[in-house]
């Protein structure tokens, strides 16, 4: 229960970074088009990369989901490190996109606009949805309804893997940037695997986001 709250109060904490992300989820497109499309024809692959070089290519360091999961940790991640990653993001693959993100977030002070957490939101609902819709045509027995829980279906995969790439492409522009390619910016310091206890981190490599005026 204090595991669970420390999470939630966590992702609550997010929501205060300072900064923003490089390239939001409508421009990740045009940001990375390569990497865009490589992320949604070969995502776990991508996700294997972007967290590797998310720990600066250092794999001793790594953690199953990052430390952000119960069973980070406990996997044997010291012993193989890169046979766990594999694992990780071929079988949790949704998992392994969001521990990259939030890696990086608590690592730079990153917060997601309110425009990209409703796209996130959306593509969870619509998943839901397209459960309930396909738990109720199973019930039902009805072709119709069974013909329209597959399409709504298809749409929400269609959705998942498209917000992904987005995401994935989002993550790989900002190491871009941690990494000098958009212009010099400051070394950061050796990275914590889990940060569920660690306080708002400092600004590093990035100056202050000037708050608009309706936040203030």
């Amino acid at each position: 229960m204090a595991a669970s709250q420390a999470y939630l109060e966590k992702a609550q904490l997010r929501q205060s970074y300072r900064n923003v992300w490089h390239t939001d989820l409508t421009n990740a497109i045009k940001a990375d088009f390569t990497c865009c499309c490589l992320s949604l024809w070969c995502g776990p692959c991508v996700s294997y990369m972007l967290r590797k070089r998310a720990l600066y290519n250092d794999m001793t360091r790594y953690v199953c989901c990052a430390g952000y999961m119960p069973c980070s940790g406990r996997c044997g991640e010291k012993n193989c490190p890169e046979l766990c990653l594999a694992t990780e993001v071929f079988c949790c693959f949704g998992s392994s996109v969001a521990s990259t993100r939030f890696l990086l977030q608590d690592e730079f002070n990153i917060q997601t606009t309110q425009c990209d957490n409703c796209i996130i939101s959306f593509m969870f609902c619509l998943q839901q949805f397209a459960c309930i819709c396909s738990l109720v045509a199973c019930i039902v027995g009805n072709e119709e309804l069974s013909e329209a829980s597959q399409l709504i279906s298809c749409i929400s995969d269609m959705v998942y893997w498209t917000v992904c790439s987005c995401m994935q492409t989002q993550h790989k522009v900002e190491m871009d940037k941690r990494d000098g390619k958009f212009g010099p910016m400051t070394a950061p310091p050796m990275q914590q695997m889990s940060r569920i206890d660690q306080p708002v981190p400092p600004y590093v490599g990035y100056p202050p986001q000037a708050q608009p005026a309706y936040y203030r």
